[in-house]
């Protein structure tokens, strides 16, 4: 523990009566300028406190201060329900939140990295002779003064052709030759308007003459002309001859012309993504993928330009500007003399670039570049990113809120973390951390432990004040891990049963890499934060199973994928190969963070297919049965049982002028998205929306007497999601309880074995009780023939691993490599490995304060 001494405090923030989702009218103090840690299970209601309330009043009184036509700029959070806070400072919210939906969002532009080094190209660079000063503008491709004029800044061209339009040219435009054409009414649409211009959809593509094929496919014209359905060439023929009355006028589009403007245009990722896949992609020819006009990239500094410089790591860019933060000492050359303030320019921002990376490197950020964009970040590599701008910020007397910031953090980075934050609190703020970390929690100046468990049996504060306090609180599920000093035993670790073999497996830092992964045990990937685990495990790994298997990746996500589907760059696998043990695999399923849903009507009951059960048990009621009210009666998407006025959404939007729009319970249905005559339908007296406002652990007991539908909750439950409501929007889940919900989804099978599951940080939002849980679900894979490799930091799963393979020994570049591969007990003796000593600990844990606590 760091905090031996004896702590006093400047101040305290005084909270009466917080009432916020599960809290119980909780009174609570808690310290300013310090380290306050809100902890407890998952759901318990810490999050609740610490942003629900805490945060949520900081920025409600700071908007209040905004004129109210500014206040329509902020995503405002909810009015917290409580009684009043006293002493609370302005506050600064850093969640976990998955990278901006734009690409051309990236790690310069968060950081703003970036900024600088468009001043530094702009106003130091070495300009090819006779070439004007550009401004800073001109090296962003985010404008128009910067972007290549051929790829729009994208770095990137897409071309749709003919071979791409038409992949089997043997078929008639009857026949559907035009695959890019919209396989609906619309496709038919063109097809009976080609026919009344005149050309023969009758016969092979190839046989009609390249002059047509041009014009059907490229042409910018829009012609509209009769159209006469269901009628065959001949009778159009007649038809025009004698001036018949048309089914309607149609206007045709070329395919090119469709494909790009629906593209373009669509609101719907399924749309995009179909047309997107009869459109080339390929660098730009002009920008070389630098996505910056010529002039721009013809200014170096240090031989490099701006888009190159972009691309090295944050370690390398601090090496090549640490040389120019001290003042020269030889001779000056003739350029330096001519222009002697870009010494002094470049000098500056070398200064602030260096001090800024400085930061970003301690957090163990170093492997990143500039140019990659947040899309592609964690949520925890985001929100280490603007934790580093922050303490770069010099701010003081402020509350920062942080929501788990060592979420995919290796031990060794958690240590760099805590530095960043004393930093923060050294420079006179306050700092409010959700966080599930033992090393964390440890650290603490105060903390909130918030629980006993999840959902309505939580929402108590069972503890407030100096960590050692908590070793005397017996209903606190977290004092056991915190001072819990006893060795721990590893347990027997099951045999292989086979070998996974992969061979030459080259992408990102990985290069030429051979391993060997065990089937039919439980295997975890560790490694710092950048070594290569991600693109060893949930890439490589998962793209050479799915490919030898002959089908893409059973992936447990969402069905339509919400990034803008040609801007992102796909890095691919560039090499690699299974050279031994495919035979023992029949099927492979990977369990992402992905959402489960994008909008509120998706949920946990309709994802897990649970609510289909629950409808029918509703329809097999007496009452149900004399009214004819079958199993869609109950589902607020169907229009004959929800309500009329929110459509089933719950809520209803109110637009108010110069304020942002609020979101109110439907005055109709009260929030419960039903009509009247559906929720007169009761079973065991709750009707459908009673049963959607059910936490599962409620709902488990509920349904205690249907096989089927406890199942499926029980299982909910035993993944540590007990506390979660039935009807919960999918929008309103972590990352890491989309994940859950997925892997319990996947536990209701009928499990016939030979199946690898692959997890990337499962334990991510979870409690250490939780973890147990988790362990205990994953472990029932493994016994029944499958096998698990997870991506992992939680030296509990790792202890409890059959086997460890250690990635590194660094990040970035100098990361890439298996460092140590064995059972958890010879990885922790491994002199290379940077997670060993922190396994070691782990089996060998010192004694933190003198008050010893059995597990």
């Amino acid at each position: 523990m760091t905090n031996q001494k004896k702590q006093t405090f400047t101040g305290f923030v005084k909270v009466r009566g917080a009432r916020e989702h599960n809290l119980k009218n909780i009174d609570l103090e808690i310290p300013r300028d310090a380290l306050v840690v809100f902890t407890g299970v998952s759901g318990s209601g810490k999050s609740s406190l610490a942003f629900g309330t805490l945060y949520a009043e900081a920025q409600r009184r700071y908007l209040e201060s905004v004129s109210p036509y500014a206040r329509r700029l902020f995503n405002q959070m909810a009015i917290p329900e409580v009684d009043e806070i006293e002493g609370l400072p302005p506050a600064i919210a850093l969640q976990q939140q998955r990278g901006s939906g734009t690409t051309r969002s990236s790690v310069g532009s968060v950081t703003t990295l970036s900024n600088l080094l468009r001043m530094l190209y702009s106003r130091a660079g070495e300009y090819p002779d006779g070439q004007s000063i550009s401004y800073a503008e001109a090296f962003s491709p985010n404008t128009p003064e910067g972007a290549c004029p051929e790829c729009h800044g994208l770095g990137r061209v897409y071309e749709v052709t003919e071979q791409s339009m038409v992949p089997d040219d043997s078929l008639t435009i009857r026949e559907r030759a035009i695959a890019a054409w919209p396989t609906a009414w619309l496709g038919q649409n063109f097809r009976d308007i080609l026919t009344t211009l005149g050309y023969d959809v009758d016969i092979p593509w190839r046989e009609l003459p390249q002059k047509q094929r041009d014009w059907i496919l490229f042409t910018e014209e829009k012609p509209i002309v009769p159209v006469y359905a269901g009628f065959n060439p001949a009778q159009v023929k007649e038809a025009l001859q004698k001036k018949l009355e048309p089914s309607y006028m149609g206007t045709f589009t070329g395919a090119k012309k469709y494909v790009l403007h629906t593209f373009a245009n669509t609101q719907s990722q399924l749309m995009k993504k179909r047309v997107s896949k009869y459109m080339l992609s390929g660098e730009c020819p002009l920008c070389n993928g630098k996505r910056l006009r010529q002039e721009s990239l013809a200014v170096k500094f240090a031989g490099l330009d701006i888009a190159e410089m972009s691309r090295v790591t944050l370690s390398r860019l601090n090496d090549i500007f640490i040389s120019y933060t001290e003042e020269k000492t030889t001779p000056l050359t003739k350029t330096e003399k001519a222009h002697p303030e870009k010494a002094m320019v470049t000098q500056r921002i070398a200064q602030d670039l260096v001090a800024r990376i400085g930061v970003m490197l301690d957090l163990g950020l170093g492997y990143l570049n500039l140019e990659r964009s947040t899309p592609t970040l964690s949520p925890g590599e985001l929100q280490r990113l603007r934790l580093a701008t922050q303490v770069r910020s010099n701010l003081f007397g402020v509350v920062y809120v942080l929501d788990e910031p060592s979420a995919g953090l290796h031990p060794a980075d958690t240590e760099a973390l805590l530095r960043a934050l004393d930093r923060l609190k050294n420079s006179g703020n306050s700092l409010f951390v959700v966080e599930h970390e033992v090393d964390v929690i440890r650290h603490a100046d105060w903390i909130v432990d918030v629980g006993p468990f999840a959902g309505e049996k939580g929402g108590h504060v069972l503890y407030s004040g100096p960590p050692e306090g908590l070793s005397k609180i017996e209903n606190s599920l977290t004092r056991n891990y915190i001072f819990g000093a006893q060795s721990i035993l590893p347990e027997k670790t099951r045999t292989p049963k086979a070998w996974l073999r992969l061979e030459n497996v080259t992408r990102n830092n990985l290069n030429n890499l051979a391993v060997s992964f065990p089937l039919g045990v439980f295997t975890s990937v560790t490694g710092i934060s950048g070594s290569g685990k991600s693109s060893l495990v949930s890439q490589a790994l998962v793209e050479l199973v799915a490919g030898r298997l002959g089908l893409e990746a059973e992936l447990l996500t969402a069905s339509a994928e919400e990034t803008e589907t040609l801007e992102l760059d796909k890095v691919l696998t560039k090499d690699g190969k299974i050279t031994e043990g495919m035979d023992a695999i029949k099927r492979l399923v990977r369990v992402d963070q992905k959402p489960i849903g994008r909008t509120p009507r998706s949920n946990l009951a309709t994802y897990t297919g649970l609510f289909d059960q629950v409808r029918k048990l509703f329809a097999a009621t007496e009452m149900a049965k004399s009214r004819r009210y079958d199993a869609g009666r109950f589902s607020f998407n169907v229009v004959k049982g929800r309500c009329p006025h929110c459509e089933g959404e719950g809520f209803v939007m109110v637009e108010l002028l110069f304020l942002p729009s609020v979101y109110a319970p439907c005055p109709t249905c009260k929030g419960t998205r039903y009509n009247p005559k559906t929720l007169e339908i009761k079973y065991k007296e709750k009707n459908i929306a009673d049963v959607l406002g059910m936490t599962v652990a409620a709902a488990c007991e509920f349904f205690s007497s249907e096989p089927q539908v406890f199942r499926a909750l029980d299982v909910v439950k035993q993944v540590g999601l007990g506390y979660l409501r039935l009807g919960q929007p999918a929008t309103e889940l972590s990352g890491g309880e989309a994940q859950r919900i997925k892997l319990a989804t996947e536990l209701q099978r009928v499990q016939h074995g030979n199946t690898l599951y692959v997890l990337d940080e499962p334990t991510t939002g979870l409690h250490p009780s939780d973890v147990e849980k988790l362990m205990v679900q994953l472990d029932k894979l493994v016994e029944q023939g499958n096998t698990v490799v997870v991506v992992e930091h939680d030296m509990h799963v790792i202890a409890a691993s059959d086997w460890v393979i250690d990635i590194g020994p660094e990040a970035g570049e100098k990361g890439g490599m298996v460092v140590a591969s064995g059972p958890p007990v010879l990885v922790a003796k491994s002199k290379n490995s940077r997670t060993a000593p922190y396994l070691n600990k782990f089996f060998n844990p010192e004694r933190t304060w003198k008050s010893p606590m059995p597990l």
